[in-house]
Formats: structure tokens, C-alpha cells, sequence
């Protein structure tokens, strides 16, 4: 059970430093070789669609362009449920499945509405001194995003 609250806490806080724009808090509760790609599968091809693929250096990079694209500034919320932790291949390592959804709401409080829905497909490795995520899939239900979303869910 221990392990179990330890993850959903590091899941929590990746939600908490996205929905704050945190984006160096983010990273660093990635590890140094962490991994992240949004998929969707296309029914109409019958084929995985890869979105995004970076590793941590070109998050980095990614983020750092934020403040310079135009995009939908309106904020995003994160909310998770943890399905399932199991364990990884590697000692340490745990994969976890997560249902997401991430809502949007309007500037001045107005409508809340969502934006997508998908799952988390985390590994994270636990140790002594915490956890740390290692790799992130965004699996997405949702493909119509709409325009002007640049940062990742």
C-alpha cells in the first residue's frame, strides 16, 4: 500500500505542476532519461497514431517556447484515477495505468467543459529517496483538440 500512496502522490504533483504551468517543477519529478508521447489510435486507418514523442531535454525545449507561441492561454485541469500498479521489469519500477480527464475553464470562472479523456500509462521508479517518473504515455480517447493546445497533458 505504501508504494501505491507514494505514486499517486508523484502522479498528483505531475497533475498539480501542469495545471500551474510549472513546467520546471515538472521536470523535475521526471527522471534524467524519462520518456513522454501522446498516442491515439485511428479507428478510421486502424492504426496507433503517435502525437508527440520527447524526451526530457526536449520537453525542456518545449516548454521553454511556450510564452512565445500563440495558443488558448485558458486554464487546464488535470484529474486522474489511479487503475492499476504493477510491477516492471526493472527492480524498483512500477507501471501504473491512470484514467485522465483534463477540463478547461473559462478565464473569468464561466463554463467548464472537457477537453479530453484518456489514460496514463506511467512507469516510475521507487526508491529510498521517493519516486521519480520514468516514462509517460498519454493515451488519448479523445482526437479532436481542438486549436491551440501546445502543452502537454
Amino acid at each position: 500500500m505504501e508504494i501505491e500512496s507514494t505514486v499517486r502522490a508523484l502522479i498528483a504533483k505531475t497533475c498539480l505542476a501542469l495545471d500551474g504551468n510549472d513546467y520546471a517543477g515538472y521536470l523535475n519529478l521526471c527522471h534524467e532519461n524519462f520518456n513522454y508521447r501522446i498516442t491515439a489510435y485511428s479507428p478510421e486507418i486502424r492504426k496507433d497514431m503517435l502525437w508527440l514523442e520527447k524526451n526530457k531535454r526536449d520537453l525542456k525545449d518545449l516548454f521553454n517556447l511556450l510564452p512565445k507561441q500563440n495558443m488558448d492561454r485558458t486554464p487546464l485541469t488535470r484529474h486522474f484515477s489511479i487503475f492499476t500498479v504493477e510491477p516492471a521489469g526493472q527492480e524498483g519500477h512500477v507501471k501504473v495505468m491512470s484514467a485522465l480527464q483534463v477540463f478547461r475553464t473559462e478565464h473569468q470562472g464561466g463554463t467548464t467543459s472537457l477537453v479530453a479523456v484518456g489514460k496514463y500509462l506511467d512507469e516510475i521508479q521507487v526508491s529510498s529517496d521517493g519516486a521519480v517518473l520514468v516514462d509517460r504515455e498519454v493515451r488519448l480517447d479523445t482526437r479532436m483538440l481542438g486549436k491551440g493546445y501546445h502543452v502537454p497533458f
